[in-house]
């Protein structure tokens, strides 16, 4: 079953650090509403995405230049009949040099075709990482989802109090 998990990679024309620092700044390629420590072992991280989906992740590994593994401790969707499928699962950043480029391998150990949001969560998963993480290691400039809203309301609200 592992080898049906959902994998995807990527070259890029920059070092392996560079990588490394791009992948622990998910704010700046997946969703700029991650709310915690993305960036050292043992930290404990929030996503969401409007009222489709919320988890809680947990950074397992982290090596720089190499490899990172976040852990997600807990997930909601809101579009599947098992709202938790992600929860228990792994999301892991490999980080090679091949010749003069760095190979980045994303594996999401345990998203498999037998889930149901397989086809929407593997189709996102290339958008985030062979799309916007791939180009802010390149370029410097992902695109990650906005801060909605109502985030953005209620975190001026609890500066406030």
């Amino acid at each position: 079953m592992s080898d049906e998990n959902y994998t995807t990679s990527f070259l890029v024309d920059r070092t392996p650090e560079q990588a490394f620092n791009a992948i622990v700044d998910p704010r700046a390629w997946w969703s700029r509403a991650i709310e915690g420590d993305t960036d050292k072992p043992g930290a404990v991280f929030y996503y969401h995405y409007q009222n489709l989906h919320r988890c809680v992740l947990k950074t397992t590994e982290s090596v720089p230049g190499k490899k990172v593994v976040w852990h997600v401790l807990h997930n909601d969707f809101n579009f599947t009949e098992d709202e938790t499928e992600w929860t228990g699962t792994d999301i892991v950043f490999e980080i090679t040099r091949r010749g003069a480029q760095t190979e980045v391998r994303f594996t999401h150990v345990g998203l498999v075709p037998a889930y149901e949001c397989y086809s929407i969560c593997s189709d996102a998963w290339g958008t985030y990482v062979r799309g916007s993480l791939r180009d802010l290691i390149a370029t410097g400039e992902g695109a990650p989802n906005p801060i909605e809203e109502i985030v953005t309301r209620v975190r001026g609200n609890a500066r406030a109090a």
